[in-house]
Order: structure tokens, then C-alpha cells, then sequence
């Protein structure tokens, strides 16, 4: 790598909580794993210069800018400086805007060369206007990348090799993320875990009137459920060939198959909106609901 123009990016927003720690971690590990440079962004929100409130929330002599600037800049220099000790491999650069930090991390995904953006769930609060879980969220929901969530806390540990599990649903954004999945799985010599969801229909068909009796039928719907599987990973596993894949077609509901089948130490892999999605909102409710309730790291894929 001769200069940053050729680097390719992971993103990583980081606030000094111990979630985006581990989020730096990971993706330190994921740049490292696909021969990429690993970039570090936090925010320092500034106070709305216009509007009814700015009289009281603008500074005018700034003074009490400064000093959140430099503490930002010095946990950046920080977060540089531990990464570099541990993989001085890789290439590490590092931002810092001044603006919500949704919208820095959402700039700075968009950009040419990112290949994926990485977050912790939870921040802090404070320092850097912390990225919150509603930052995943909105991340999610419009990088044109995948976005990896980190929890808290999550088995980090060197040399735990997690599998790679992926939710399976026949949408376009769930092949995406199968495909996506392979290719972690390719990359980490790690097992792929499909898992397509499905629910008895007599719960549903009771309330729309009468309904023919294959409806009740549950074979016939673990049948296209398997249908479902084998024509999603038809395409990877020619692509993949090497890499070991289990596939379950699960009765229940999909997050609670996904969560329950994954440990701290797998990737959870899912589609952003799935089949019955509704457009207008922000994030689908099974993506939305794994990445809230998953003790390891969830990829969404778009």
C-alpha cells in the first residue's frame, strides 16, 4: 500500500465506551483478515449555531468547543496508537467531525474504497456524542455497505473461532447476505450456519375466514422452507466450495431461531428488510430485533 488512495476501508466509530472498544477490536481483526486499512471516526457534535435555542446553546467565544475537540482527537490518537500495537500491518487512519455522529459515520461509509462500517451498540453519553443504539439502527438501515453491530460485551478472545450463521428468507437482501456470509466464512475458515425460519399458518389463516386445508398442512411448509435453503445456497456454495455449511429449516420465529442458535463467539449475518418488509421503515423488524438481542456481532447486509 503506497498511498491511502489505494487502501480499501473498514469504518469504525468508536466513543471510548466499552462496546465501540470491542468494535475496534473486531474490525481491526476484519481488516487485518482481508488485507485492509482499518479507519477510526468519532464526532464532536457542535452546538446549533441557528434557531430559536442557539442563543443558549452557542458559546460565542467557542471556548468550550476546544476542549471537546482535543479529547476526542486525543481518544482517537489513542485508539490509533493501541491498534497499531497490536496489528502494525495494517493501515490506520483516523476522523474526526464535527457533526451528529450518525451522519459522520453515514459519510464516511459512503465513501469510494469502504468496504464495511462497524459499530458498538451502546456508547457512552457523552464524549464525542456517543454512538447509541439508535445510530446502529440508522447505519444500518442506509450504509451502502454492511454494518457489524457489537454488543457490550462479546467473546473477543484470541483464537475463539466462531461460526458464521445466517438468516435465509428467499428476499434479495437475504442473498445478499448469504453471499456475504460465505465469503466471512471463506475468509475465517469458519462454518456457515443457514437458518430458514418457518410458522404454522393456522394461526394466521384463522383470522382471514376459511382457507383450504393445505394451509394447516406443516410438511408442506417446512418443504419450501427447505426449497427456500437449498436454492439460496445453490449459487454461494458452487462459489465456496471449500466451505462448510449446515442448513436448518427451524420452526419459529426467525429471531428467536437466530438467537437462539448463535453463541457470543458467532457472526450473526442478516438481510436489512426481509420478505413482507414495508418500505418506509428505517430497518427490518428481524434485523432490528437480532441486532438489540445478539451477545455477538450482527452484520447487516442491504
Amino acid at each position: 500500500m503506497n498511498s491511502t488512495s489505494e487502501v480499501r476501508w473498514v469504518i469504525v466509530g468508536v466513543d471510548g465506551s466499552d462496546s465501540s472498544r470491542y468494535a475496534l477490536e473486531w474490525s481491526a481483526n476484519e481488516a487485518r483478515l482481508r488485507g485492509l486499512g482499518l479507519r477510526i471516526v468519532t464526532a464532536v457534535q457542535l452546538p446549533e449555531r441557528e434557531g430559536p435555542f442557539a442563543q443558549f446553546a452557542h458559546n460565542p467565544d467557542d471556548t468550550a468547543e476546544a476542549p471537546r475537540a482535543h479529547e476526542a482527537q486525543a481518544l482517537l490518537d489513542y485508539a490509533r496508537d493501541w491498534i497499531k500495537g497490536i496489528y502494525p500491518e495494517i493501515e490506520v487512519d483516523t476522523r474526526l467531525a464535527t457533526e451528529r455522529p450518525g451522519a459522520a459515520l453515514l459519510q464516511a461509509a459512503s465513501e469510494p474504497g469502504v468496504a464495511a462500517a462497524v459499530i458498538g451498540s451502546r456508547g457512552l453519553g457523552s464524549l464525542a456524542s456517543a454512538f447509541v443504539g439508535s445510530v446502529g439502527v440508522e447505519l444500518a438501515a442506509r450504509a451502502p455497505v454492511p454494518v457489524v453491530v457489537l454488543p457490550k460485551k462479546h467473546e473477543s478472545v484470541k483464537g475463539v473461532k466462531g461460526r458464521i450463521i445466517v438468516g435465509v428468507d428467499g428476499s434479495e437482501t437475504g442473498q445478499r447476505a448469504v453471499e456475504f456470509a460465505f465469503a466471512q466464512g471463506a475468509k475465517r475458515d469458519a462454518e456457515v450456519v443457514a437458518i430458514c425460519a418457518w410458522q404454522p399458518m393456522a394461526a394466521f389463516a384463522s383470522t382471514i375466514g376459511p382457507v383450504p386445508p393445505e394451509v394447516f398442512d406443516d410438511s408442506a411448509v417446512a418443504a419450501a422452507a427447505r426449497e427456500t435453503l437449498d436454492a439460496a445456497l445453490a449459487g454461494p456454495r458452487a462459489t465456496y466450495p471449500d466451505v462448510v455449511v449446515t442448513a436448518h429449516e427451524v420452526r419459529g420465529h426467525p429471531v428467536v431461531a437466530l438467537l437462539e442458535e448463535a453463541s457470543a463467539a458467532d457472526l450473526i449475518v442478516v438481510g436489512s428488510r426481509g420478505r413482507g418488509g414495508f418500505g418506509g421503515l428505517l430497518l427490518g423488524s428481524v434485523s432490528q430485533a437480532v441486532m438489540h438481542g445478539a451477545h455477538g456481532p450482527v452484520a447487516i447486509v442491504r
